[in-house]
């Protein structure tokens, strides 16, 4: 029997019963609130720009993504398949968000057994390079330091992660998968061997475990350097451009959790301003957020973002010195990354003063403009072949 034939009766009380709402203000109201917008995708003046993204061949099989799928589904119970299976045109898609007091659908690591995981991290393997489990990997086991810095393993910990699959893992139809969690959330699109894994969020709070269990974890130092080093590239005259403003005192990402619709504005510097060694210098920035995914798709994206890098732009606020606090961006028709240095949320305690960002609290936004997140495009432009 088909998986969705077999779960949709249910899957129909799932949804309504994720829609309930607690107190106003809330991660759910916000939720209601954000998917009662149809999704249109994120744009830089409110219209999506068409034909950016066709279905084609790309020559990098997804069949161990498929593969890793069906193990993964198939080590399931059934009422935790129930749990974790959606169609592919489902709104659960876009129920994410970063924070920790959010309700999650899908089936946890927290209560999976040690089989389970490790096949769920099989999925992970084969859908991610080597860079992006191993992120994924210390992301979860930074929330149990933070667990540890709050005395709180209720709302914090290496298992709170939940991953649903939306539609059948195929070799030839659209299907997907999410984990959604605490700093760490990818939406993971895959139409035959095309792939777009967007919206991703990577964070945490703290970035390096100075103490505790996991002592010595530490993410992002990279990513952090090569936007400093990048920004250092830049002239005077270019850096003019680049800078919005030298000092940072508050979040700047625009495109994290219910964001979907939102307008973020082609500012900074563009990239046919920068010398060859510096576009080919952006193009390296962006391909560390981009290699997360496997290393044949990412290679794919990447291509995608240099066929477009005349309007790229880059963008930057804050300082430029080696313990500065900073945000920038990299925003083309086709991607969308963000890089913030944050205002502490859950170690306020710990700090001098908490109004102010810290380097010590990181999120990072990967998104695909043009209405592409979730492969929602790809999936529409199916649909139609499919009606037609």
């Amino acid at each position: 029997m088909k998986l969705l034939a077999a779960v949709s009766a249910a899957l129909v009380s799932s949804s309504l019963s994720a829609q309930t709402p607690p107190a106003a203000g809330g991660p759910a109201s916000r939720e209601a609130a954000a998917l009662a917008e149809p999704f249109r995708g994120i744009t830089a003046d409110g219209k999506v720009e068409p034909g950016l993204f066709t279905i084609r061949a790309t020559g990098v099989t997804t069949e161990p993504v498929r593969q890793a799928a069906l193990a993964f589904l198939a080590a399931l119970t059934p009422d935790q398949r129930r749990r974790t299976t959606f169609p592919v045109d489902d709104i659960e898609w876009r129920k994410w968000m970063n924070v920790h007091r959010y309700i999650r659908q899908g089936v946890s690591f927290q209560e999976m057994t040690p089989a389970q995981r490790e096949v769920a991290f099989g999925l992970l393997r084969a859908s991610l390079s080597a860079k992006g489990l191993k992120l994924s990997q210390d992301i979860m086991k930074l929330n149990h330091s933070l667990g540890e810095l709050n005395n709180n393993f209720t709302e914090y910990g290496e298992w709170l992660y939940h991953i649903t699959v939306m539609g059948e893992p195929s070799a030839d139809q659209p299907w997907g998968w999410q984990i959604d969690g605490h700093h760490l959330i990818i939406n993971y699109f895959v139409l035959r061997d095309q792939v777009v894994m967007s919206p991703s969020f990577y964070g945490s709070e703290p970035v390096i475990a100075r103490s505790g269990k996991y002592q010595g974890v530490s993410i992002l130092q990279e990513e952090q350097a090569r936007g400093l080093a990048m920004l250092r590239s830049l002239t005077d005259a270019q850096r003019r451009k680049a800078v919005l403003d030298e000092k940072k005192t508050g979040n700047n990402n625009y495109a994290e959790g219910f964001k979907d619709n939102v307008v973020v504005p082609y500012e900074g510097l563009l990239a046919t301003e920068l010398t060859s060694p510096q576009r080919e210098e952006l193009l390296r920035l962006a391909g560390l957020f981009i290699g997360n995914m496997d290393d044949g798709h990412a290679k794919v994206k990447l291509d995608e973002v240099r066929t477009h890098l005349d309007r790229t732009r880059f963008v930057w606020i804050g300082g430029s010195a080696d313990d500065s606090v900073y945000y920038f961006r990299i925003h083309s028709p086709v991607v969308l990354i963000e890089f913030d240095h944050q205002r502490p949320a859950n170690t306020r305690h710990l700090q001098k003063d908490p109004s102010l960002p810290i380097r010590d609290h990181i999120h990072i936004v990967v998104r695909t403009p043009n209405g592409n997140d979730y492969g929602k495009d790809l999936l529409r432009q199916h649909l139609e072949q499919v009606k037609h």
